[in-house]
């Protein structure tokens, strides 16, 4: 009898704090924040993402980067694990990551920045202002500026199934892109599903390619969303192929950085791709680990800790999220005592 194979121990990161709450349209309380990104910690996460070091008048969600960054490296809440952890923080222009090293200098910085290219040039310009080339040529002068710091850099690499903007794209322009990313100095990849257009084959495609041309699996992080409903199946069919790092948000949130935020309208991102923003998203955190609780995959967080955030989650957003097991529980694994 054939046996589904996959890796049976993976690392997830977290990124709730910043990618979960960039497409809220309400202010989410950095006391808020801070008590997920240290119930995070707590529950066993060794990497999560937590602010956007960008201009805080496109993305207001942002605008307490630095009090954020300072509370949780000052947590006594977490101080016994903080060391343990690598904190992310986004910088897709010049001046955000000279906000970082700065940042860094004083002693509060992340650990590693994230920059993001598109294979698609009308959808990196829409996303980064700047042509590809142009961007290309910043991140060779500012990647070892960061390394200097004290810092890793991720180099992200999205439309690798399709571009909602110029549609098709080829998979193998996204390998190259990779190779491009590690042959100037980024310490690893995100391979983005931005918009959540990447049937279950394809992703197993793609990570077969990439596997193939880059083996070593700590530089590949999966990220997935969950537009149409596929962010699951994509995450076996990564597994399949082999990939151990993955990233989800809690509750399934997240999304293109809101247009609005309480109740005035601000530059976002331009246009949502999609009308309604409840059904865009990533990968819910506390479905994926407990589908992988239940593979047998060992995934180095407190699975009951990772619900009960979960069902906290909601109350900090204020509607239902899109979580399954959060509300269903995980599988029983014994007698309930019933009669």
């Amino acid at each position: 009898m054939a046996l589904l194979q996959y890796p049976k121990k993976v690392v997830l990161g977290d990124i709730t704090v910043r990618d979960g709450f960039q497409h809220e349209e309400k202010f989410i309380p950095t006391d808020a924040k801070l008590w997920l990104a240290e119930e995070l910690i707590l529950a066993g996460f060794k990497r999560i993402e937590v602010t956007n070091f960008g201009n805080p008048k496109v993305m207001p969600q942002f605008k307490d980067a630095d009090e954020l960054s300072k509370r949780l490296c000052a947590s006594k809440k977490v101080s016994h694990l903080i060391k343990e952890v690598e904190i992310t923080a986004i910088t897709i222009r010049e001046r955000a990551v000279e906000r970082t090293i700065q940042a860094r200098k004083e002693g509060y910085g992340p650990d590693r920045i994230l920059f993001m290219v598109s294979t698609s040039e009308s959808h990196h310009r829409t996303n980064s202002g700047l042509s590809l080339d142009e961007y290309w040529k910043m991140c060779e002068t500012y990647i070892p500026k960061a390394h200097d710091a004290g810092m890793k850099v991720c180099g992200t690499v999205s439309t690798i199934w399709g571009c909602p903007i110029e549609g098709p794209t080829e998979l193998k322009k996204a390998v190259e892109f990779t190779q491009r990313w590690l042959d100037i100095g980024a310490d690893d990849i995100e391979h983005a599903d931005h918009d959540g257009s990447a049937p279950p084959n394809k992703v197993y495609e793609y990570y077969s390619m990439i596997l193939d041309a880059i083996p070593d699996p700590s530089k590949h992080v999966a990220h997935f969303h969950v537009t149409r409903g596929w962010g699951l199946a994509n995450v076996l069919a990564a597994l399949q192929a082999g990939i151990t790092h993955f990233e989800s948000t809690i509750g399934g949130t997240g999304g293109q950085p809101a247009n609005f935020m309480d109740g005035v309208p601000v530059p976002g991102t331009g246009k949502y791709y999609y009308q309604d923003p409840g059904i865009v998203g990533l990968v819910s955190t506390e479905d994926m680990v407990v589908m992988m609780d239940e593979m047998g995959i060992d995934t180095g967080v407190d699975v009951d800790r990772v619900l009960n955030i979960g069902r906290m989650m909601e109350k900090i957003i204020g509607r239902r999220l899109r979580s399954e097991c959060v509300h269903t529980g995980r599988i029983p694994k014994g007698l309930t005592g019933r009669i």
